[in-house]
């Protein structure tokens, strides 16, 4: 009954409150495409900046799905042809990527690069420990190389700085099976 009573009032209220503080509509809505089944976001956590993506059961056990990061937050210094690219990053605990949601930008080429559904595509499942390279696991677009390849190092590296400080690294035997 808690549960139903939990989902009728996230429905209604439109953001997901957690201790006190509540998640902006917009963002709201990011984060839920990043994570579809989360039924609750943390409120940014301080270092390094990220919500937490959590869902809950029928019978109340919170499990973390993942985390969720801005780009632009953790690599403050990487830009596109024409300023900085605004991602919002969902990575699962094992370092997978969820996905990614382009936020923001000024690229000139926007529209038919970072835009295109099929940018933001190629990156759910990509593993943090992929080379993130333009033209080879990356699909590169004519005429907005530096768009694209800015957008991939900012993926790239603020998940892995993410995934180092907030994740527990896999043990080695895990590794050398996966690979």
């Amino acid at each position: 009954m808690r549960v139903l009573i939990l989902a009728a009032a996230l429905i209604v209220g439109g953001t997901i409150a957690v201790s006190g503080q509540s998640i902006p509509g917009k963002l709201q809505v990011q984060l839920e495409r990043l994570f579809p089944t989360a039924t609750e976001f943390s409120p940014s956590g301080p270092v390094p900046p990220h919500y937490k993506a959590y869902e809950t059961d029928a019978s109340g056990v919170r499990t973390l799905l993942g985390i969720a990061f801005w780009t632009t937050e953790l690599e403050p210094l990487e830009r596109g042809y024409d300023g900085p690219i605004k991602i919002l990053v969902g990575m699962n605990l094992k370092g997978l990527l969820t996905g990614v949601v382009v936020a923001e930008h000024h690229e000139p080429y926007g529209y038919f690069s970072v835009d295109r559904k099929e940018f933001a595509a190629q990156f759910v499942g990509k593993d943090i420990r992929d080379p993130f390279t333009v033209g080879s696991d990356v699909d590169a677009v004519s005429r907005a190389s530096i768009s694209i390849a800015s957008a991939t190092r900012a993926i790239r590296n603020s998940a892995r700085r993410v995934a180092r400080q907030l994740l527990t690294p896999p043990a080695p035997s895990a590794v050398k099976r996966e690979q």
